[in-house]
């Protein structure tokens, strides 16, 4: 549900629902992906007038839309341990519950490349081919002097 003050199908009901969608997909729970998605909305109604009240960290910096995930999942942290056991989850991981963050990010980092190595292809060499007639042929190797 929409934060108050944000009317059904409005601009920033739709933004709420696609903030939330994408917060969920991230593997965040369905609160927090809530809390978010009212928190980012609230802002950016602070930002363009449309809130009676606004702080002033609400209208200072760039907004959320302008920044397109740059912070996301970045700085010395990284991913959350939520983050990181709902991919655990997806992955199939066994004993994720019992795992620290650093294990977690071992363990579906290890799943990931398993899942790279399976979805790329072998590299196939192609087999050499005739020198072209009309290029320049090498130079002839001088033997090694000792």
């Amino acid at each position: 549900m929409p934060p108050r003050g944000v009317k059904k199908g409005t601009k920033r009901a739709r933004q709420y629902e696609h903030i939330k969608k994408s917060e969920k997909e991230a593997g965040r729970s369905e609160d927090r992906a809530e809390e978010i998605a009212a928190r980012a909305v609230n802002k950016e109604k602070a930002r363009s007038g449309e809130s009676k009240t606004s702080s002033r960290s609400s209208r200072r910096g760039s907004s959320a839309s302008s920044r397109g995930g740059k912070r996301s999942g970045s700085g010395p942290g990284g991913r959350t341990r939520e983050q990181l056991y709902n991919d655990a989850k997806k992955f199939g991981i066994e004993g994720r519950s019992k795992m620290s963050k650093s294990q977690l990010q071992r363990a579906v980092a290890r799943k990931a490349d398993e899942g790279q190595r399976r979805a790329t292809p072998p590299v196939v060499v192609a087999p050499a081919r005739a020198a072209d007639p009309h290029s320049v042929p090498p130079a002839p190797r001088r033997p090694a002097q000792n």
